[in-house]
């Protein structure tokens, strides 16, 4: 399976990531590269952006990056860590796998402001289906 599917398969069938405004930049295998514009509408009241937003860009970035090997992964286990409040500008998420096997799947995302600070950072781990990706 092409990591070019892989791709398309998250743009056209991750419905929320899109709601979202978050764009899927890259993908390899084992890894893959999300970013998302701050909009009024991922600010929180606090005027940062809301911890669910960065969430589901780390979770987007997450999935593509697992499932990039073609098996269809799902995650089991995932916390995030938010370093430091951002209220304008792009916002990007790095993943790549740390460890994969038959069945499981960790993966390390780090999401970066423009000025190349961390913002946050993810841990997830995904179960590896016995299934191909349905592309």
């Amino acid at each position: 399976m092409s990591l070019k599917k892989i791709k398309e398969f998250f743009e056209k069938r991750d419905r929320f990531a899109a709601h979202n405004d978050i764009e899927l930049v890259s993908v390899e295998t084992g890894k893959a590269v999300a970013s998302m514009r701050i909009q009024d509408k991922h600010l929180n009241g606090a005027e940062v952006v809301h911890g669910g937003a960065l969430f589901t860009l780390a979770d987007y970035a997450f999935a593509a990056a697992t499932n990039s090997h073609g098996t269809f992964s799902l995650a089991i286990n995932v916390n995030i860590q938010f370093i430091k409040g951002v209220s304008s500008g792009v916002v990007t998420a790095y993943a790549q796998e740390i460890a994969v096997n038959s069945k499981l799947s960790s993966c390390r995302v780090t999401i970066y402001d423009e000025s190349n600070e961390i913002i946050a950072t993810f841990q997830g781990l995904a179960y590896r289906k016995n299934k191909p990706l349905p592309v």
